[in-house]
């Protein structure tokens, strides 16, 4: 008889019963009237863009045949009707500016050059303006819109029911509907619903989407358990020590809520530059006009007037308002390609005012996996002795570290030698025999002591492997192991210590260049994690950190990163780095919210500003070295285009450059704009 048939394995029906439970017991996202009322108004918008567009390059093209046919009124009907499509939310944007006292920005620098133009004749100079940046602003829309969605997403992770115990029988409730009071009965593979103390049962529970606990933990009576942990075993009775809107989760959900409500939005480059733009232009222009008549007797009021708006004309940031948009979403492209989702260009504004990066630890620095990262066995003990009793006595339990110690056991049968130990050399074991774990035969008597390990007896032989108060229980002193990280699984035979088997997360392979490169830019690196302090001291000192927080609830988060990014979350300078759920409120309230994509939850990567689909921390700061590439591009084209246009301006005042050199200039500037703006594709 194989250990299988004597102590069946429950890892099947648990995730038999996981799959059942994801499907009823956790609350799917709704459609709502505001989703499909937002698709409505995108369609819309974008067949409004493209019905402009058309009208306009066929008003364009046919300009001679439609004068022709319907005279000069006729086309600017046809020119004023996508002006008007196109242009009316930037009168709308403008009126409201100047109603709140903001007289001179870009929207009215944007009316009164498309006025002049208007003035002077060149409609289609008009309506090119309005209608390249709608399509700018469209294309910044859609890049965005997703982020509006991360509350939405979140909320489907939460539990939607609990099994309340009422007179004998188990009534299914909502949990917003159960009180504090209540014996929950929460079966194995179930999110537990409610925060609460357990009464009967024995289980291991992960914790690791709130506290981001790399180690399950050992549920019994009077052990503490929240909403949102996972019931990977056996049945537990709960009761219920607060109500829903208290539990954890609950507040997860609120500082997410509260973190994207009052994350102040970043002021667009193209706002802060036309603040002092705009102005110093109709400045000029109004100098232009007036000054002359006034100072010299032979100057003409309207020649100098019809100056003035050529100059307005001449200064309409066009160029700027394409270019500079392209440039972001240049660098959005380029940062796909680099397997790096950035959710706007304002995410990239963003990153150049960040001189902090904090990482969570488990599933970000390291790979959040468990794996035998040494063997040790006692003195005169061999490895293979060690490792078949290890595996005969892990090999009815369902627990995340003794299946561990099977996979490596196995891997070993399978390629006759052992694999390597992560960080350690190469363990040369014989070739193994007829034997192999849970094929000794007989009659096998098996448990699992929660929260301790495993006991198996096998015709008179007892095998322990679990931690060093298991064998000591049992009369059997364990093998020192001082200064190790990570989970000892502690190995005995009878009365004789075998020696231990370390179990531990692993650093990824890029974590530490990825730390390096940001500490060589000047970056200060933090760590914040819920996993013991142990262990996040080994991680902090492997990987060279600045300093790390431990064992960290999610509010916990909130305050360390405040605490690392200053006291004003508005003027923070920092950005996190993380993947779990208990990661979505910081990853919304820091600067730049940088998600692990691959293994993230979907509540992290949609809190977050920008998603890193392969998990890779080496993609960190590549994310920000491109963020100083867009910039550096963007600036080439404010120097480009104010160059030629402050040119072209001082030819207009002096009467050297027409309407006609204006427009060149204007639409030459734009396209040499964007050329250098697509630069930016190709890093």
């Amino acid at each position: 008889m194989s250990l299988f048939e004597a102590h069946p394995c429950t890892h099947c029906a648990c995730r038999e019963s996981e799959a059942s439970v994801s499907k009823s017991h956790v609350r799917e996202p709704e459609r709502t009237v505001e989703d499909t009322g937002e698709g409505i108004l995108r369609r819309a918008e974008l067949m409004l863009l493209i019905g402009s567009a058309l009208l306009f390059c066929g008003t364009l093209i046919f300009s001679d045949a439609i004068m022709r046919s319907f005279g000069l009124w006729g086309l600017r009907f046809l020119y004023g009707i996508p002006y008007l499509l196109c242009g009316i939310s930037i009168y709308r944007a403008a009126w409201q500016k100047m109603w709140n006292g903001d007289y001179l920005n870009e929207f009215t620098l944007m009316c009164g050059a498309t006025i002049a133009a208007i003035i002077l004749g060149e409609l289609p100079e008009a309506v090119g303006v309005m209608l390249f940046y709608r399509v700018g602003e469209f294309l910044q829309e859609l890049a965005t819109a997703g982020s509006r969605r991360s509350i939405k997403n979140l909320l489907a992770s939460k539990p939607a029911t609990a099994h309340v115990l009422k007179d004998g029988t188990v009534v299914t409730l909502p949990v917003e509907e159960v009180a504090v009071g209540a014996h929950v009965q929460v079966r194995a593979g179930e999110k537990i619903p409610l925060d609460g103390m357990v009464l009967e049962g024995e289980s291991q529970v992960d914790q690791s989407p709130l506290t981001g606990e790399s180690l399950p933990i050992a549920a019994r009576a009077g052990v503490a358990v929240y909403a949102g942990s996972l019931n990977l075993s056996g049945v537990l009775t709960v009761l219920v020590q607060s109500r829903f809107a208290d539990t954890h989760v609950a507040r997860i959900l609120s500082m997410v809520e509260h973190a994207s409500r009052n994350k102040s939005p970043t002021e667009r480059f193209i706002s802060r530059f036309a603040r002092y733009y705009t102005p110093a232009v109709v400045v000029l222009a109004l100098l232009t006009a007036l000054l002359p008549p006034l100072l010299v007797p032979e100057a003409k009021l309207d020649t100098w007037v019809y100056r003035a708006l050529v100059l307005l004309v001449i200064s309409c940031p066009c160029a700027l308002l394409i270019s500079i948009p392209l440039g972001y979403f240049g660098g959005i492209g380029a940062a796909s390609r680099k397997g790096i989702l950035v959710k706007g260009g304002n995410v990239l504004d963003n990153l150049m005012y960040v001189d902090t990066v904090v990482f969570d630890k488990t599933g970000t620095l390291t790979k959040g996996v468990f794996a035998v990262a040494d063997v040790v066995p006692a003195p005169g003990i061999e490895q293979e002795r060690l490792l078949r009793a290890a595996a005969f006595a892990e090999e009815g339990s369902n627990h995340p570290i003794a299946r561990s110690v099977l996979a490596y056991v196995r891997k070993w049968e399978e390629t006759a030698a052992p694999p390597a130990p992560q960080g350690g050399e190469p363990v040369v074991l014989p070739l193994p025999g007829a034997q192999g774990p849970g094929d000794f035969g007989g009659k096998v008597l098996a448990r699992e002591i929660a929260g301790k390990g495993m006991e198996v007896v096998h015709n008179g032989v007892r095998y322990l492997a679990g931690t060093a108060e298991l064998l000591l229980n049992s009369g059997v002193t364990p093998l020192a192991a001082p200064g190790r990280v990570g989970a000892l699984v502690h190995v005995a035979e009878n009365d004789i210590c075998l020696g231990y088997i370390l179990i531990a997360d692993s650093i990824r392979n890029e974590s530490r260049q990825a730390v390096a490169d940001l500490r060589g830019n000047g970056f200060k690196t933090f760590m914040l994690t819920g996993d013991r302090k142990e262990t996040a001291a080994w991680a902090a000192g492997e990987l060279g950190l600045d300093g790390y927080e431990a064992e960290l609830l999610p509010e916990g988060k909130v305050a360390a990163i405040q605490k690392f990014a200053g006291a004003e979350v508005r003027t923070s300078r920092a950005a996190f780095v993380g993947d779990g759920i208990n990661d979505a409120p910081v990853l919304a309230l820091s600067r730049v919210g940088i998600a692990m994509g691959g293994m993230g939850s979907e509540a992290a990567i949609e809190a977050a500003d920008a998603v890193i689909l392969n998990d890779s921390p080496a993609k960190v700061p590549e994310l920000f070295r491109l963020a100083r590439d867009v910039r550096a591009i963007i600036w080439q084209n404010i120097f480009l285009a104010l160059g030629v246009k402050i040119a072209f301006m001082g030819l207009g005042v002096v009467g050297l450059s027409g309407l006609w050199e204006a427009v060149f200039a204007d639409v030459g500037v734009a396209l040499l704009a964007v050329l250098n703006a697509t630069r930016v594709m190709r890093k």
